[in-house]
Order: structure tokens, then C-alpha cells, then sequence
């Protein structure tokens, strides 16, 4: 369900305070200094799917400021990439600015200081996920944040097409699907995070570039499917199988062993889930495409040094550990 959280019922005088406190809530703890002699009725809607936060916000001209006493109050496990649809914003961080027009996105990590002003009524949409669940390097995400993501072309116009697309339908979808697609969201993310590192061969041309990425989130999209091969993926990219190891040879890994690595990494989050809802170590290794148990377990053994039901198991330990002391209230940020 939707959380909708509104200022407008608010007398004016009230609405300035409330929407500190209601950005602060939502995200993580900010100072907002608003632009307005009288402050616009401001909206915040949030979903969540797994791990991933979703929140439209839509508001008058303000600034919000990550400082180090802010940070200090908590929230710096968490990266936040927003797609601006009306409005133009300037993200600061990391001695970098970003100047946001509508259709692009930006990356910001709420570990570090931050500035972001917006000098005119905006909506944008955040989604907010935890870095560990992105699997990328403090390295890998410095050279992403205070940086602008074109909509309009490349790696970063699937991704923003991408996010769009999800957050207008999370709405409908059912809690699997939604965690799925949470997941395959952070992929793409840390795919973004590292090629602006430059791990994505930089000097490749765009449109090389571009073909990994659309390989990438098709794979992504079909890694439940025990018949996805070299040739099926090759055939509906129209590109040759030839081409298509190629593009994954300049990655230093081949088409096989990424396919394998992603199924694995969804197995064992899979395997991680709670009590309550864990599943069975078959059924995950069906699921994930995986067509023979014998060889799920022998590959989960040789990339994580431990049988599927070992892991699944420590992880049940780990669980009953941490909600020992009594489970936190989810909050909105």
C-alpha cells in the first residue's frame, strides 16, 4: 500500500515545520529551508518493494541540506537516485554540482554531505535503497554521486525508462513480483554506479555501451527461464553470438558465468528470507532457472564455500539473533 502524506489541511503558518519533519521522516534526517513567504501545499507518496523505497514529491521551491551533524543522527547506509519530472534542480556533493533538468536523475549518498536546491515547484520521484543491497565500492559510488544521469540516451536512458516504468505500476504488483523487481532495480543501479567508475570500458563507443546494458537488464528479466542461452539472447538482440561474447569478454567474465553469478546472487538472497516466508532450496534453484539440484548445490558451494541448506540455515540463526531484543518499528525513511 501507499503512503500518502500531505501539508495542504495545514494552516500556513504550520506548514513550514510539519514538512521539515515530514522530509526528514521520509527519507533520511535533512535540514529543508523553504523559499516561500507562504509554503506550497507539498505531497510525499511512498511505496516500498523489498529493501527499495519509492516517494514522489511534489512541492514548492526549497532546499535540502545532508550535513555532517545530520548524518550523524543516522540514515548513511542509504543511496538515493532521483528522477526529476517537472522543475530543475542543483545537486552539490562531493565537490561535484549537477545541474537536473526533467527526464534526467541523479545519485546521492546520504554518508556524505549534500546539498540539493530546488529554485522552483518540483515533483521528482526518489528511490531510496540501501548500499549494501547495490554490492558496489565506496570507490565505485564517489565517482557516481554529484554527477547527472542523461535520460535521454546510453546506459542511463534504459535505467531512467526503467525506473519510471516501475514506480507507475508498483502500485499493482503482487509482493513477489515486487521483490524481484526490487532486486533487479539494485542491479541496475550498481551496473550505472560502475560504469560511471569507468568499469564499463568508457572508451567503448555509446552504442557498445548501450547493447551491454540492454543485454544486461534482458538477461535480468529472464533469469527464471532454464532455456536463456547465448543464442536465444544473441537472436533477440540481432547481433551475432559471436558479438555478443564479445561484449562480455571486454567485461573480463563471459555470458555463462555472469548468467550463473546473477542466479546464484538471487538464490542466496532468496535463502536469506525469514523464517515464515523461507522457501525450499529446490524450489529457489527451480525459480532462478536452474534445471538440475545437484548442480545448484555444487555451484553455490564453490562460489560461497558452503551447501545451499548450510547457508540457508546460519541465516536463519543470523535472523533469530538480530530480532532477539524485539523488532524496530519501520519508519518512513
Amino acid at each position: 500500500m501507499s503512503v500518502v502524506q500531505s501539508i495542504l489541511p495545514l494552516a500556513p503558518g504550520e506548514r513550514a515545520d510539519y514538512w521539515h519533519d515530514l522530509v526528514s521522516g521520509t527519507f533520511v534526517p535533512l535540514d529543508v529551508r523553504l523559499h516561500e513567504p507562504v509554503p506550497s501545499a507539498g505531497t510525499i507518496t511512498s511505496r516500498w518493494l523489498g529493501p527499495l523505497q519509492i516517494s514522489v514529491v511534489e512541492a514548492g521551491p526549497q532546499t535540502v541540506d545532508r550535513s555532517t551533524r545530520r548524518i550523524a543522527q543516522g540514515g548513511g547506509e542509504y543511496v538515493t537516485v532521483t528522477l526529476q519530472h517537472r522543475g530543475c534542480a542543483r545537486l552539490t556533493q562531493d565537490g561535484r554540482q549537477a545541474l537536473v533538468r526533467p527526464g534526467s536523475f541523479t545519485c546521492s549518498d546520504a554518508g556524505r554531505p549534500y546539498l540539493r536546491e530546488q529554485p522552483e515547484a518540483f515533483r521528482f520521484t526518489a528511490f531510496r535503497v540501501p548500499k549494501q543491497a547495490l554490492g558496489v565500492s565506496d570507490g565505485d559510488l564517489r565517482a557516481a554521486t554529484g554527477t547527472l544521469f542523461s535520460g535521454t540516451s546510453g546506459t542511463s536512458a534504459l535505467v531512467a525508462g526503467f525506473l519510471h516504468r516501475l514506480a507507475e505500476q508498483a502500485a499493482g504488483l503482487d509482493p513477489y513480483t515486487a521483490h524481484q523487481l526490487a532486486l533487479t532495480t539494485t542491479d541496475l543501479l550498481a551496473v550505472l554506479v560502475r560504469e560511471r567508475r569507468g568499469r564499463l570500458d568508457p572508451q567503448a563507443p555509446e552504442h557498445v555501451r548501450g547493447m551491454l546494458a540492454r543485454v544486461r537488464e534482458y538477461v535480468l528479466r529472464h533469469l527464471g527461464d532454464p532455456a536463456l542461452c547465448p543464442e536465444r539472447i544473441a537472436a533477440d538482440h540481432h547481433v551475432s553470438v559471436r558479438y555478443l561474447h564479445k561484449l562480455f569478454r571486454a567485461e573480463g567474465t563471459t555470458v555463462g558465468r555472469w548468467i550463473l553469478r546473477e542466479r546464484l546472487e538471487r538464490c542466496r538472497r532468496e535463502l536469506a528470507r525469514p523464517a515464515p516466508a523461507a522457501p525450499t532450496v529446490a524450489a529457489v534453484a527451480q525459480r532462478w532457472g536452474f534445471v538440475s539440484p545437484s548442480h545448484f548445490s555444487r555451484a553455490f558451494r564453490a562460489a560461497y564455500g558452503m551447501a545451499p541448506r548450510d547457508w540457508q540455515a546460519a541465516a536463519g540463526l543470523r535472523q533469530a539473533g538480530a530480532t532477539g531484543g524485539g523488532a524496530a518499528g519501520q519508519d518512513l525513511a
